[in-house]
């Protein structure tokens, strides 16, 4: 680590400046770092010898005692002046400083004459050039103008405008032109106001819009825009981009002039006035474009580095400004000169020095320059050397295994070998950029390297590096041997059968066949030993159809890639034509639209018929719940009501109940015996009367046929709707033994 007094820095660096004719000028700088330091002064990269003229004082500033712009001789003191310091560590150069010479042209724009109604606008200017830029003031009568008078106007740039125009305004006006050159004065002219303020309409129009201009941060900005009409236009200002003005900084001069202070990189853009006829969409428009520059500036500076022998260096410089400043970087003073081991990289913010050794131990610069400005920053690098360090390995030698294999091998450096802790294979394409090298760590015990994973045909560098404790090696000598060519890859095969007699081989480029100059196809009968072809294929064809072919036999189809190395490996597929004649005969084309609409049948029959089982599912539940009821009711009136035949209860079976048309069917319960009761039996118990069927055909429905006894109607009628009707039972059957009926039912208050 090395501390800021021991690096050579400058304090103070020359600055641009405007010299007056004959009069002395001085130019600073200021150095600090480990005397003893030399200071020089360079004008346009021309060493200054010291003169009568001009000479080095002593605290290291260039003193001209008498600045001409141009001398007898025909030189001049104008120009680009540097310093430059230098002591043991290195050189530094400052920035350039611009002297330029105060001048002051004549006048090129003078005030004309004019003539304006009352009420209305005068305009005068004046145009001047100079260094540094004149000063510009008005004279009315041979007199300053009142700037107290709201009504008058002075812009920077020579301008005078006078708005409400009255009697009194009518004169003579010229401008006077100051710098530290000079003092010019302007031809006259006569403003006469005629006339009373007119009432007749007139459109807005703009007299004179904003112009051009490129301005550097932190001066101010005029952008001038003079409307009239009648009744007077508004002004009103507006960014092309549609980004607000803003208000920090922004002053209205006149009735419509623009004035931006303190300019930023940010105010840059299209500006546009607009003179708008009050009340109404009416407007003209004008527009001018601000550009503002700034001097370049870092962002990041380059720092000092140390570093050992053989390592890299890297030194980083980040500028802004605008436009975009250049870098260029020096090496003690000198234009830094790329070359295999010094590279410059990220448009020069970056710059690396690999495998460095004791020559690149120097002062390195970032100058950065634009149109407005430049600036410079420097850094040293400090290459770091032990001695007793092991000599550079010996009788490094490569040699090609395969395609992606080298063996490389060397012998133990010459001396200093005891420290050894292990070396180092430094590897790159030798097409590459030394950026692009990369490393293998070896055991001080090894001196051979299988390096792997290398590319085909492609030529690698090789160089090894001895490292101890206390640091590495030089390098080794670089040895250069290129890799095996190498066959191209299997390709991917597949064959799709186009009819009886033709296929079609199709496969797909990749990039892992490697490099390939074309496919090489075979086909044969499988029974035959002869292939026929190679058919060749150029590298950008991926199909071939085969034809002519016999739909009996299989075939044998193998593809393979070649380049200058030689064929690679095949790929091989078997098809055959047989399956498609079958298949041809034996299945006719299909009619899609017709199974398309049976598919189409069958989903909707399929979806109806969940839809009628849920609802049969349901109406059973509620058929049983409502008939269970019901059944209570019939049990009832039959036992007080059927006087013959008298029957046990034990004896009786179901009496059969009619709800608004549909019989209502007990369900199969099994009797006290076990016995099942069959539907017969209970018709046989209460037969139904048909003359009583037909006087209540309107409200009953008749018995369901035995065969039809699973279809079930649901009454859509309130409960005490329900009609019971009593039937008059035939002679009950007695058992064989004569006792109780052959299939009693049990009793609904029993079950």
């Amino acid at each position: 680590d090395f501390g800021h007094s021991s690096e050579l820095a400058f304090v103070v660096e020359p600055s641009d400046d405007i010299a007056v004719q004959e009069q002395p000028l001085i130019l600073y700088c200021q150095v600090e770092g480990i005397q003893p330091i030399t200071i020089t002064w360079r004008k346009n990269g021309v060493m200054i010898v010291d003169s009568e003229n001009a000479f080095m004082l002593a605290n290291g500033s260039l003193y001209v005692s008498r600045f001409q712009r141009v001398r007898g001789d025909g030189s001049s003191d104008e120009g680009e002046y540097d310093c430059m310091a230098q002591n043991h560590y290195g050189l530094v150069v400052s920035r350039k400083a611009k002297i330029q010479a105060a001048t002051m042209s004549d006048f090129h724009i003078h005030p004309q004459n004019a003539v304006v109604e009352e009420g209305g606008v005068a305009r005068f200017q004046c145009q001047i050039h100079g260094l540094p830029e004149p000063v510009i003031l008005w004279q009315k009568n041979r007199m300053p103008v009142n700037t107290d008078n709201e009504r008058y106007t002075l812009l920077p740039k020579g301008v005078l405008q006078i708005t409400g125009l009255r009697a009194e305004d009518s004169g003579i006006f010229h401008c006077v032109a100051t710098n530290i050159a000079n003092v010019k004065f302007s031809r006259e002219a006569r403003l006469t106001v005629s006339g009373s303020h007119s009432t007749v309409y007139k459109d807005p129009m703009i007299l004179v819009g904003p112009e051009n201009l490129t301005l550097t941060v932190h001066q101010t900005a005029v952008l001038e825009c003079i409307a009239t009409g009648n009744p007077r236009p508004i002004v009103s200002w507006s960014r092309l981009d549609g980004r607000p003005i803003g208000v920090e900084g922004i002053q209205v001069l006149g009735t419509g002039n623009l004035m931006i202070s303190d300019l930023t990189v940010q105010h840059s853009g299209i500006y546009v006035c607009a003179a708008n006829k009050p009340g109404t969409r009416v407007r003209r428009t004008a527009q001018g474009r601000l550009v503002v520059q700034a001097p370049a500036e870092f962002v990041q500076h380059p720092q000092s580095i140390s570093r050992p022998v053989g390592t890299t260096a890297i030194f980083t410089c980040v500028a802004q400004g605008e436009p975009p400043p250049q870098i260029t970087w020096l090496r003690n003073g000198q234009i830094l000169e790329t070359s295999d081991h010094i590279k410059l990289k990220n448009n020069n913010s970056t710059l690396s020095i690999y495998g460095i050794n004791q020559a690149d131990e120097a002062i390195y610069q970032c100058i950065a320059e634009n149109s407005a400005g430049s600036t410079q920053a420097s850094a040293r690098l400090t290459v770091l050397w032990a001695d007793g360090l092991p000599g550079p390995p010996q009788s490094v030698k490569a040699e090609t295994v395969s395609a992606t294999t080298i063996q490389v091998s060397w012998k133990e450096p010459l001396q200093n070998t005891k420290e050894i802790i292990g070396y180092v294979l430094h590897i790159r394409k030798a097409a590459d950029p030394v950026e692009m090298e990369y490393q293998e760590a070896v055991s001080k015990s090894t001196f051979q390297q299988l390096v792997t994973d290398l590319e085909p045909s492609t030529s690698y560098s090789f160089y090894i590096k001895a490292y101890t404790s206390r640091g590495a090696s030089k390098a080794s000598e670089v040895t250069v041997v290129s890799t095996l060519g190498e066959v191209p890859a299997m390709p991917s095969l597949f064959i799709k059968v186009i009819n009886s007699t033709a296929v079609q081989a199709t496969w797909e480029p990749s990039i892992k066949l490697g490099q390939h100059e074309g496919f090489k196809l075979y086909y044969r009968k499988v029974h035959l030993s002869q292939y026929t072809g190679p058919v060749l294929l150029p590298s950008n064809v991926t199909a071939y159809n085969i034809t002519h072919l016999d739909a009996s036999v299989v075939y044998e189809v193998k593809l393979l890639a070649y380049n200058q190395h030689g064929d690679g490996n095949s790929t091989v597929r078997f098809v055959s034509l047989r399956e498609t004649v079958e298949r041809t005969v034996l299945n006719p084309p299909c009619d899609c639209m017709k199974d398309e609409q049976n598919n189409k049948t069958s989903t909707t029959g399929i979806i109806i018929g969940i839809h009628i089982g849920v609802t049969c599912i349901i109406f059973c539940v509620l058929f049983l719940m409502f008939g269970y009821r019901g059944r209570l009711l019939m049990c009832k009136n039959v036992q007080e009501q059927l006087s013959t035949p008298q029957i046990p209860r034990s004896q009786r079976s179901a009496t059969g109940l009619v709800l608004n048309g549909a019989t209502r069917r007990d369900r199969d319960d099994r009797d006290l015996n076990g016995k099942q009761l069959d539907m017969n039996e209970l018709e046989r118990l209460f037969p139904a009367s048909p003359s009583q069927e037909q006087q209540d055909k309107g409200r009953t429905a008749a018995h369901s046929p035995p065969a039809a006894h699973d279809d079930t109607q649901i009454s859509t009628l309130p409960l005490d709707e329900f009609s019971i009707i009593e039937e008059q039972p035939d002679p009950l059957p007695k058992s064989p033994h004569g006792g109780s009926p052959a299939a009693p039912a049990p009793d609904a208050n029993e079950g």
